[in-house]
């Protein structure tokens, strides 16, 4: 019997920019590091692609607590750096720059004073556990994940939604093994998350009462050092999923068949992506072995962000 689906387009990532030798923290501790790879030297970690208006693409360097912004040619500047760790940016529609911060929760940047100030710090005075990354809805909502240390030893990771103009926050899960990447559909009723270290993709549907109901397993993986990291949404309604550890990136329709797999060229580290480029088909990829942007030309296009550029 054959295979009802036809195999995933294997696609080759090239590097659109790294991280020149003068933005390296080569020989610097770092706290992150120490914790979290037992003390091998890190120069850098790079996660939360974000397109702007102008086309410039932010990130985050998570060790250093840096943020940078890569001009549409691939030049890459330090915008500011500040105590924490930076692992999520989202831009919304009127320009105000969000970052989940595993150490502070919810920061803004000003882009125009590179001032990074806090958000939201903490729920009713409860501190999180570790914010790991954001998602702005069409009507300015933040969703965001809080993972802290999370996983199948301790399946308590929350995701949150926050209305940062009226101030209103309400967990909507809080038992997930590890919650990262998070990203809302097309209808604006299911909210898919990334579950690291259950490597896979939950979907949530959200319910007319704004509950989460029948939580369930949208996407199983396999193998790697992690798992399922930054997630993307295509014009079709499709999730990409970036499969950190192998250094790959999965793309599917909205039922979850995949379509197509991009390959890193240089590390496994596939931790985020966003989709930018004149027609919205090219995926900017975080490959943070390496401390480099791949990017790839996609059969299918992302669905805007809330900044009104990519994904």
């Amino acid at each position: 019997m054959a295979f009802p689906h036809p195999d995933p387009v294997l696609i080759e990532a090239e590097v659109f920019t790294t991280l020149p030798p003068s933005l390296r923290n080569t020989g610097q501790r770092s706290h992150w590091a120490d914790k979290k790879r037992r003390g091998a030297p890190v120069d850098s970690f790079l996660e939360g692609p974000s397109f702007d208006l102008e086309g410039n693409l932010w990130f985050v360097d998570i060790p250093f607590g840096r943020i940078f912004r890569a001009s549409p040619r691939g030049d890459i500047e330090l915008v500011t750096q500040y105590d924490g760790y930076p692992n999520g940016l989202k831009i919304d529609a009127g320009g105000r720059i969000f970052i989940a911060d595993a150490k502070n929760g919810i920061m803004s940047l000003d882009p125009a004073t590179s001032k990074v100030t806090t958000a939201l710090g903490d729920a009713d005075s409860e501190s999180f556990k570790g914010c790991n990354d954001l998602h702005i809805g069409p009507d300015g909502t933040l969703y965001f994940t809080d993972q802290g240390q999370t996983g199948l030893q301790d399946p308590s990771g929350r995701v949150y939604r926050w209305d940062p103009d009226s101030g209103r926050l309400d967990c909507l899960i809080d038992n997930v093994p590890s919650p990262n990447g998070l990203v809302l559909d097309t209808s604006g009723h299911t909210l898919y998350v990334a579950v690291t270290r259950a490597n896979a993709v939950w979907r949530l549907p959200v319910s007319q009462s704004q509950r989460v109901t029948r939580a369930g397993l949208f996407l199983q993986f396999s193998g790697g050092r992690a798992g399922p990291d930054g997630l993307a949404l295509t014009r079709d309604n499709g999730v990409v999923v970036c499969q950190t550890g192998m250094g790959l990136v999965w793309v599917h329709d909205e039922l979850g068949v995949p379509i197509a797999v991009v390959k890193s060229p240089k590390g496994l580290g596939t931790t985020n992506c966003a989709f930018g480029g004149p027609e919205g088909r090219t995926l900017y990829i975080t490959e943070s072995d390496s401390g480099s942007i791949l990017c790839a030309e996609l059969p299918v296009a992302g669905l805007p962000m809330a900044s009104g550029w990519g994904q």
